[in-house]
């Protein structure tokens, strides 16, 4: 880090809120590992623990050793006391949901969280919003400051990072600083500069609408190609054959996804904050009655085709996605929920997932069930070796016909 006259005043360069989850840990460990002298202070005691004894909390790609030798160079350490937010210049807040990802987060989860160290907090600091706030609440934050009594300069620099990719795109994608003053957006561009030399200097309230407008328009997006592989399905028709077909050297078609269960804990998040917050956003409610409406889609062509009370349904995959551990806002769980009132019984099974008790090993589901559906498309279902009848919305079978 830089060295400069307030810098020096700090034991630490950055303190995490809320770093030991999914979107804090990893940028806790970037900062770190190149060369920061980084705090964490959360909540968890569990998570709080893990991270001091160099073990991830969850699965993140090349987070594991680079957390070992930042633990081990004495770059990082969490804690559960929220006074470790005094020793830093810069407190990063990073707040989300916890649990399906459809509760609001945003300003309220912000002011929350900012309450248990609101005292901590200290002159010459930049405060730094991280999550996905409602458009206004950088504006609330400032006024939560100055109500404080304290001088500090607040930013909104938004996390734009997919899961499972976020060390490398922490690097790579650019980084949008967002600042009332000018010292503020100086200060916070200075700190991201440590991860990547792309930034993009707006004013709060664009950089807000920013986050906000990205995952609502990929949430928007998904909800299209899933429309249209609804309309192909009902016509006993392959969507997946038909996107390709038009496709093929055809530009203006290259960003329409393939079919899937689209969830996840920040888009329809994002896209219900739009709505709520934002005059309406009619799109993103389409889209969320598409997207969350899938799993019944799936249900009521199964039923069309199969009798399912007398048949044990196997479920591969109850992540949100493929390769990933994250069961927030998974539609998998609807979906089982919407099964299991109607077959003889469902047996549930990831390679990724620990949180869930019930799951199986799959070769016990593929054993006990009369039918399976690929609810998440991790790699490992390409080659099932099963005869059993499969519904692959994925299509990672290559027959993407349901019924």
């Amino acid at each position: 880090m830089p060295d400069t006259h307030r810098t020096r005043r700090f034991g630490r360069d950055v303190v995490v809120i809320g770093g030991c989850g999914r979107v804090g840990l990893p940028l806790a460990i970037a900062f770190a590992d190149r060369g920061a002298r980084v705090g964490i202070y959360d909540v968890s005691q569990a998570a709080v623990a893990a991270v001091n004894s160099a073990s991830m909390p969850f699965a993140e790609p090349g987070a594991a050793a680079a957390l070992a030798r930042v633990i081990a160079g004495g770059r990082l350490s969490a804690s559960a006391e929220p006074s470790i937010v005094g020793t830093a210049e810069h407190v990063i807040v990073v707040t989300g949901p916890a649990g399906d990802g459809r509760e609001e987060a945003g300003g309220a989860a912000i002011a929350a969280a900012l309450s248990r160290c609101a005292r901590y907090l200290t002159h010459g600091q930049l405060l730094v919003l991280r999550s996905t706030v409602p458009p206004g609440t950088t504006a609330e934050v400032e006024k939560l400051a100055a109500d404080l009594g304290i001088d500090v300069d607040v930013a909104f620099c938004p996390e734009r990072v997919a899961e499972g990719c976020a060390l490398a795109e922490l690097a790579e994608l650019p980084q949008l600083v967002s600042s009332r003053s000018a010292a503020g957006l100086e200060r916070a561009g200075r700190l991201f500069s440590l991860l990547t030399p792309a930034q993009v200097p707006m004013s709060p309230e664009e950089a807000e609408l920013a986050k906000l407008f990205a995952n609502g328009w990929r949430y928007v997006t998904f909800a299209m190609a899933n429309q249209l592989y609804m309309i192909a399905n009902d016509r006993g028709l392959d969507f997946e054959r038909i996107r390709g077909g038009l496709m093929t050297g055809y530009p203006r078609a290259a960003g329409l996804p393939a079919a899937g269960l689209a969830a996840g804990p920040c888009l329809l998040k994002d896209t219900a904050l739009l709505a709520d917050t934002c005059g309406g956003f009619a799109l993103g409610r389409a889209a969320m009655a598409i997207n969350e409406g899938m799993p019944g889609y799936l249900v009521g062509r199964i039923e069309q085709r199969f009798e399912l009370p007398a048949l044990t349904v196997g479920i591969l995959g109850m992540a949100f996605k493929g390769g990933s551990d994250d069961v927030r806002a998974s539609l998998s769980y609807p979906l089982k929920r919407l099964l299991a009132a109607r077959a003889a019984a469902v047996v549930c099974t990831d390679p990724h997932v620990r949180s869930d008790p019930e799951l199986r090993p799959l070769p016990e589901v593929l054993d006990r069930a009369d039918l399976l559906v690929i609810a998440a498309p991790h790699p490992e279902y390409r080659r099932l070796g099963t005869v059993k009848p499969v519904v692959d919305l994925w299509n990672l079978l290559g027959d993407g016909v349901l019924a």
